[in-house]
């Protein structure tokens, strides 16, 4: 493939080769179309005037069977298998036996290399091994060939070069522009072959031992009080590390000639490929293990120890199948400008962290992967969760002008920073932000906000490979006081269970986790866990003001428990002759209707109540909020649910709590005016909203628009969100 003649020539030498080594009677080489077809390129033992001008389509016959699949085929009587299609124009009537493997791309089947012999012959393993390889450095020519602007390859579709809109799900505002870098190591052609086999052998042994004893640290390395679940997530990805066939696999390619990389990428290929094809979410998710463990292999092999390789991406949008918290914290200082993820299940976890670093995130885009490469020029709409490869001129030129007026809109922002929150007729609206990372603490002073109103303290946990020590908590909760300098922070207690679960978890995946044990329910039945916690709260605001909330109550009485848990520590502190906090507020979150319409019970009990939209919203129409077809069908701004937050807020005022409203909604400026009209006077939202909700609460009047907007709430209108949205739109800047 290296020499200099054309490329038709050298697929042709090609083909003849491998016909020779695997004494076939043909070899032939198919390629993938822009139309998606496949064409017939170069053969040895075929009709040579078939050659571009014999198509399949990519369902049709035996080469449709390999792409469907992007698997191996090893037929031995191909005429009559029943996905045979035969071709007059080829002449391969005489030939019986068929052994065809995928050229694969990115998990893209871009074409198909086969052999096939006049006698019946079921190839061995070998042979199959050997054809990948050969596929494997195809994939790789073809495509540099294909980048170069070769004319012989000018209908092939090496690689997607067509614009795309895709959609997938808004996780955190704003928009960027820029080239693709793709999360996965990507393994250069240069590295393909091994000079020394027995040294390779000896790199992929090492590498292996690194990468089991980092699996087999993270189940070993501390006993989590998770232990003793029934169904373990993550001894199934242990099993996997060690599973011997799949070292097999990667051993007989070095043995065969491979680099220890080159050995690890083909594997990794076929999982992405079949991942590609697979419908069963529990095989997906086993393929995606087993993906991860390439990728941790090939990073190791990299000199990585295991980490992210490279953090150099300045102004890159980063595409990524999935991503864990503390692999978007590697990417930390990387200049990143947006993030794109494929796979919405692990959204979770990454959003909180996307939004600490002021990213854009678009999650749920389905096979992404499929349609992009590094390289690429994309648009990223956080606001509207559209994602554009490869745009035209025109709406490159259409986003530009966007990005300005963004940046003048954040330049308005910053200019209003040091001012209150406070409505045209002198109303005082206390601005909060959420936070969850010392990143997030940090922009506190430069967001504008008053203070935390939700600090989410398991995210120490989740990005951790152990659980937090309780000096490790202590020293964190230490520094977000201090960096706080007396406002005020509401640490919200672990909210784990469900879809947020430890890297060291035993727990088992739930049918429904967001109704599930979890949160509050979790946190009480792990006492051990829960009481390091708030020890390490209460020691870590000696001599200050401590406020704590409790998330997901559903019942009085489990309020009662964590605040007697909590009180118990305080005691602690005073008994071991530690400084305790001057004073404890204790709060929970109003995020069930079940708690939304008992907490009047807890009167002279608790100190402030905190409404979570996100959960109570989901529990209060039944409809999931990570389902894509709810999304639009129950709006926060609906008649029923905002008679309901309004009755939440008469019925705190009547017991005389103090109550505000947090979560995504919060950030939003027409949402946030009106909480205001409905009678909040605390709002706490992501610190990249603070700016453009301050600047909606100074516009409004709310004596002048009160009247109105009770008015309309006492229609059934069917449209009471456009009605809402015309009596503001003078007023917020949506």
């Amino acid at each position: 493939m290296a020499e200099g003649r054309s490329l038709d020539g050298r697929l042709a030498g090609v083909v003849s080769l491998v016909a020779r080594s695997f004494v076939a009677d043909v070899c032939s080489i198919y390629l993938r179309l822009e139309n998606g077809d496949f064409e017939l390129v170069a053969t040895e033992g075929l009709k040579h005037e078939a050659i571009k001008n014999t198509r399949l389509a990519p369902n049709e016959g035996l080469i449709g069977l390999v792409v469907e699949g992007a698997r191996p085929q090893n037929i031995q009587d191909a005429p009559h298998h029943p996905r045979f299609s035969y071709r007059p124009e080829t002449g391969e009537d005489p030939f019986t036996s068929f052994l065809g493997v995928p050229i694969l791309r990115f998990g893209r089947v871009i074409g198909v290399l086969t052999v096939q012999n006049v006698a019946s012959r079921v190839y061995d393993d070998e042979d199959v091994e050997t054809l990948q390889t050969i596929a494997m450095v195809m994939a790789e020519v073809v495509t540099t060939e294909s980048q170069s602007g070769s004319e012989e390859l000018a209908d092939v579709a090496v690689r997607p070069n067509r614009p795309i809109e895709l959609i997938g799900q808004s996780l955190s505002d704003g928009l960027a522009m820029g080239p693709v870098h793709l999360h996965d190591p990507v393994v250069a052609p240069a590295q393909f072959f091994a000079r020394d086999i027995p040294a390779e052998e000896k790199r992929l042994k090492t590498a292996l031992e690194q990468l089991r004893s980092f699996v087999d640290s993270m189940m070993m390395q501390q006993v989590s009080p998770l232990a003793g679940e029934s169904r373990d997530i993550l001894e199934t990805y242990r099993l996997l590390a060690h599973d011997p066939s799949w070292a097999g696999r990667l051993y007989d390619a070095v043995s065969s000639g491979l680099s220890a990389e080159a050995a690890v990428d083909r594997a990794r290929r076929e999982h992405r490929a079949r991942l590609q094809q697979a419908k069963d979410s529990y095989l997906r998710d086993r393929l995606h293990d087993l993906e991860d463990l390439d990728n941790r292999l090939l990073r190791l092999l990299a000199g990585k120890n295991g980490a992210i390789a490279g953090t150099d991406h300045d102004g890159a949008i980063l595409v990524a199948r999935r991503l864990g918290p503390a692999d978007l914290l590697e990417y930390r200082n990387a200049g990143l400008r947006a993030l794109v993820l494929e796979d919405k299940s692990t959204t979770s976890h990454a959003v909180i962290v996307a939004r600490a670093l002021g990213l854009p995130l678009v999650g749920g885009v389905d096979r992404i992967m499929a349609v992009v490469e590094t390289g690429d020029q994309a648009i990223v709409d956080g606001d509207t969760g559209h994602v554009h490869i490869r745009p035209e001129p025109d709406l490159v030129s259409v986003y530009s002008d966007r990005l300005a007026l963004r940046t003048q809109r954040l330049a308005e922002f910053a200019a209003i920073r040091d001012l209150p929150a406070v409505t045209q007729d002198g109303v005082k609206i206390e601005l909060l932000m959420n936070a969850g990372l010392g990143i997030d603490v940090d922009n506190l002073d430069a967001s504008g906000a008053d203070g935390i109103g939700l600090f989410r303290t398991e995210f120490q946990f989740l990005v951790s490979e152990t659980l937090p020590t309780l000096k490790e908590q202590e020293e964190f909760y230490d520094r977000v006081l201090n960096t706080a300098a007396g406002r005020p922070v509401l640490f919200r207690t672990l909210d784990l269970g469900g879809d947020k679960l430890l890297r060291n978890s035993r727990q088992a995946r739930e049918e429904n986790p967001a109704m599930g044990w979890r949160s509050l329910r979790f946190a009480l039945d792990r006492p051990g866990l829960f009481r390091r916690q708030l020890r390490a709260l209460c020691r870590a605001a000696a001599g200050r003001a401590l406020s704590v909330m409790f998330p997901l109550v559903t019942t009085s009485d489990e309020f009662r428990r964590a605040r007697e848990m909590l009180e118990n520590e305080v005691e602690w502190c005073v008994q071991h002759g530690r400084e305790r906090p001057t004073s404890v507020e204790v709060g929970a979150m109003i995020e069930t209707p079940a708690f939304a319409l008992s907490f009047h019970e807890l009167k002279g009990e608790i100190n402030f109540l905190s409404i979570g939209t996100n959960d109570l919203h989901q529990y209060f129409f039944a409809a999931d909020r990570d389902n894509r077809a709810m999304a639009r069908r129950y709006p926060v701004v609906s008649k029923p649910f905002l008679e309901f937050l309004k009755d939440i807020r008469n019925r705190a005022a009547d017991c005389d709590v103090p109550i505000s409203i947090c979560g995504e909604s919060a950030g939003n400026p027409f949402f946030a005016q009106i909480f205001v009209l409905l009678g909040f006077r605390r709002l706490s939202m992501p610190t990249s909203a603070v700016g453009s909700v301050k600047q909606a609460i100074r516009m409004l009047n709310i004596s002048e628009k009160k009247q109105s907007f009770d008015e309309l709430m006492q229609q059934n209108s069917a449209q009471l969100e456009k009605d809402l949205l015309n009596l503001l739109q003078h007023d917020a800047q949506v």
